[in-house]
């Protein structure tokens, strides 16, 4: 199971809104090689596209400015996009992975509010990292 590789990378992610330099390697040594590895490929990806994939948001946006959204939520819509567009997830399996994530980290809306964003999102073409 890819959960934690996934947990891991949103909490890069996370932390890279208050932090320059949020990716330290050895965070990566409490979990298995594969899952160190498919972490790293997600924050690789992340970091390559990291523009385009806040503008795929931004866009997706409705109601809100992407000031607005819980940092949290924003971390795992772009921790989801990176999947789906740059990785070639399914994307029921990255939403569903990320949705449950939001149920431990974020607010009872989060699942919602982030199945609404990437919904909206799925419109686009893919692309490869």
């Amino acid at each position: 199971m890819r959960r934690d590789a996934r947990e891991m990378a949103f909490k890069i992610i996370f932390e890279g809104f208050f932090n320059e330099n949020p990716y330290n390697e050895n965070l990566l040594s409490e979990l298995k090689d594969k899952d160190a590895e498919f972490t790293k490929q997600i924050l690789e990806c992340y970091q390559k596209n990291k523009e385009e994939i806040e503008n795929n948001v931004k866009n997706t946006l409705r109601k809100y400015k992407l000031e607005r959204v819980y940092k949290i939520d924003l971390a795992l819509a772009y921790e989801a996009i990176t999947e789906i567009e740059y990785i070639k997830t399914p994307a029921p399996v990255a939403i569903n992975e990320v949705l449950e994530i939001a149920k431990i980290y974020s607010t009872e809306e989060s699942p919602k509010f982030l199945n609404g964003i990437l919904a909206a999102y799925l419109k686009g073409d893919k692309k490869e990292c």
